[in-house]
């Protein structure tokens, strides 16, 4: 069964930063695609960040490019998403995402995804 367990939200100032973490279980972590997505209140489930299963390639969020960046540790089994020049905009329950493939990486609505972490951006 695939497990997925998001940490590392919190409330963060406007241009602030933070560093979401993903353990993955119950899967072959290294060999699987891995995607972020997030949901801000009243809004549906937007694809946010998606890296390949060896992690040379990555794809981005116009939103969010040059902002937050996608990595993994396949050793640890864990998927990283560093927020950095945090805007208001980006307050959202914050999602893990284990997609079919690169291919259908954004598509993470119906995707096997975890319980989420909250990130709030406020002053």
């Amino acid at each position: 069964e695939v497990q997925l367990v998001e940490s590392g939200g919190g409330l963060v100032q406007p241009g602030g930063s933070l560093r979401l973490s993903c353990a993955a279980s119950g899967f072959t972590f290294s060999s699987n695609t891995m995607s972020w997505a997030r949901q801000a209140p009243g809004k549906g489930l937007e694809w946010v960040s998606s890296i390949s299963f060896g992690g040379r390639m990555t794809s981005y969020a116009d939103s969010v490019k040059g902002r937050f960046t996608i990595s993994r540790d396949n050793a640890k089994n864990t998927l990283y998403l560093q927020l950095n020049s945090l805007k208001t905009e980006d307050t959202a329950m914050y999602y893990c995402v284990k997609p079919e493939s690169w291919t259908t990486s954004r598509a993470v609505v119906g995707a096997s995804k975890g319980p989420g972490t909250q990130v709030t951006v406020s002053s």
